[in-house]
């Protein structure tokens, strides 16, 4: 199968295709004109490492685990299991120091918008009523 071909059966570009190529992800053999030709099993192939890059996997752990990966389902092999699960402790770790910075950014928003309130409600004053802070200058 030409790259052509491959890239319009699987909805990916030939350029992405060449990449999963370099990355030892897809396997094409050369004919007499140069020209890269797959097996007739590339789609499948494709379909698999997609799959994989949809669930985070980066594409030096597909290379790894690609062979535990058959069928159209695609099936995963046991010798993926180990794998998928490092990737998936990592994930939550990840997403445990997200909701850390999420809620550290929350507070400093409360805090701002508290402010803020605060500076409203003191523009509203008369210019009596308005307390200034003292000016405080570093001395060096």
């Amino acid at each position: 199968m030409k790259i052509g071909e491959l890239a319009r059966t699987t909805g990916v570009s030939p350029r992405l295709l060449r990449y999963y190529e370099e990355q030892g992800l897809l396997v094409s053999h050369r004919v007499g004109t140069g020209h890269r030709r797959y097996a007739a099993d590339a789609p499948t192939v494709v379909g698999h490492i997609r799959t994989l890059l949809a669930a985070g996997l980066p594409t030096s752990v597909i290379r790894g685990v690609l062979p535990c990966v058959t069928g159209a389902g695609p099936r995963l092999h046991e010798c993926v299991v180990g794998v998928l699960r490092d990737q998936l402790r990592g994930v939550d770790e990840r997403i445990g120091a997200l909701r850390q910075t999420r809620a550290a950014l929350a507070d400093l928003l409360a805090t701002a918008e508290q402010h803020h309130d605060t500076d409203q409600d003191v523009d509203q004053d008369t210019p009596d009523q308005r307390q200034t802070a003292p000016v405080v200058r570093s001395v060096a």
